[in-house]
């Protein structure tokens, strides 16, 4: 029970690392508060949080819009009275070089990515300030610290999550809230399936192609993640403060021979 009584607000968690994340969080004790665009993806994670015993409510919001998001803090802290762990996880993919990107398909990836971590943190932020607690989980991705071809959109919004991050521990480490980034390598979820099947002519020459980036020799999956942002969002991570946190499979420090 590593996050037992605590109160956790996951974004996107109707699917993929978001719905492993708010399972993971329930089955060790939380509260999970479901947040998704889709209200029937939200309510099955929290179907399948409370079949297994645990504690869930699902929030609908798009965490773009401002008075949505305020919306949604508002209705937890009303409910709970605080948050404990904020994990922004919402995202989006894009796919790309420069100036194969229309800018209405790179503003969607910008907005997403940034405005869906900025808009979350500054609405629970005062509430985690005034309680001197909180932990912070902002999803960046590996490709932070790599060059990977044609994912212009995608690369910046997360190597500017994980600038964020560290700026934002700067200014809330007097009010003993922690900021950290988890930054995955390629994680076999909903997503990424539905991509390699519509993007690829041959899915399985495509998997195997996406296998060899990893040291792993596999791909990631969603269980991987959500166990390092149960770490971040427990006490046991107390000493981290503004850290990427890899869950890479060896992408970003190691090659194969």
């Amino acid at each position: 029970m590593r996050l037992e009584n605590k109160i956790t607000l996951i974004t996107g968690s109707g699917s993929g690392i978001g719905q492993s994340s708010a399972l993971l969080f329930a089955k060790e004790g939380a509260t999970v508060i479901v947040n998704d665009l889709v209200e029937e993806k939200g309510l099955e994670t929290v179907d399948m949080i409370t079949k297994a015993g645990g504690k869930a409510v699902f929030i609908q919001a798009d965490v773009t819009n401002p008075e949505s998001v305020k919306a949604m803090v508002d209705q937890a802290i009303a409910q709970f009275g605080r948050i404990d762990v904020l994990f922004n996880n919402a995202g989006v993919s894009g796919v790309g070089a420069i100036h194969e990107v229309e800018p209405e398909a790179w503003d969607r990836v910008i907005n997403i990515n940034i405005r869906g971590v900025f808009l979350p943190c500054k609405y629970v932020l005062p509430h985690m300030m005034e309680a001197r607690s909180g932990s912070i989980i902002n999803m960046s991705s590996c490709i932070a610290e790599i060059g990977l071809a044609r994912r212009a959109s995608y690369s910046a919004t997360k190597g500017a999550v994980l600038a964020l991050t560290k700026s934002m521990q700067v200014d809330y480490a007097p009010y003993q809230i922690r900021c950290n980034a988890l930054l995955p390598g390629t994680i076999l979820t909903p997503f990424v399936e539905d991509y390699l099947k519509k993007s690829y002519d041959n899915e399985e020459e495509a998997y195997a192609s996406l296998k060899t980036r990893q040291l792993s020799g596999d791909l990631g999956r969603p269980e991987d993640v959500a166990k390092a942002a149960l770490f971040l969002a427990s006490d046991e991570s107390k000493f981290m403060m503004g850290s990427p946190l890899y869950i890479d499979g060896g992408v970003v420090f190691g090659k194969n021979a």
